[in-house]
């Protein structure tokens, strides 16, 4: 924001980009569903079992915010123009395809084979983000000329942008028959990302 009002009166005197709102999305919960596919090896000892699985997943996953502050100079600035100036941010982000590579360790009961993973996690994502400024003038105390309101804005978007984390959770895997078995799975994903 600070290029967008590079000598301005307000970012001069009323420092706009440091007190405009910067959305995070470190906070966003959504629920989604993709679809994919892992792969994996195990070692047992008696009933523990230890693996090692590669797992990829693909859909539509992220969300955004917005976010909009609006203040007044209270006094004349130097330009002998009162100043409301409103500062709105967005963040978007969308995920489109995840990879983890996990460990896992478990124990076998029987046909159930509750357990606990994590590991590390890869994300291709589409990052854009956006801010407006729009200034809005009343004369000062010299009575100076009325003004149109000043609209100023800027985007960028990053797409394909890589994404590195963390993943953990808990699953059980039912064994049917054979080497064929039923897997529930509760995972929890982390990714680092700078938006602002």
């Amino acid at each position: 924001m600070r290029a967008l009002l590079g000598g301005t009166t307000i970012e001069g005197q009323m420092g706009v980009s440091s007190w405009a709102p910067s959305p995070n999305l470190g906070k966003l919960s959504l629920r989604a569903s993709g679809g994919g596919a892992f792969a994996g090896y195990n070692w047992q000892w008696d009933d523990v079992i230890f693996g090692v699985e590669a797992s990829y997943l693909h859909g539509g996953f992220g969300g955004s915010v917005t976010a909009a502050g609006t203040r007044s100079s209270g006094s004349a600035l130097s330009d002998n123009y009162y100043h409301q100036v409103t500062a709105t941010s967005q963040a978007a982000i969308s995920i489109k395809d995840m990879a983890t590579l996990r460990v896992r360790a478990g124990y076998a009961y029987g046909c159930f084979l509750p357990y606990l993973f994590g590991g590390f996690a890869l994300g291709n994502a589409d990052i854009s983000r956006s801010v407006s400024v729009l200034d809005v003038t009343t004369p000062g105390p010299t009575n100076p000329p009325a003004l149109s309101p000043v609209f100023l804005s800027a985007a960028e978007a990053q797409h394909n942008h890589l994404l590195y984390g963390y993943s953990a959770g808990l699953g059980v895997d039912v064994n049917l028959i054979g080497g064929l078995f039923l897997r529930a799975e509760w995972e929890y994903l982390r990714f680092t990302l700078s938006l602002m």
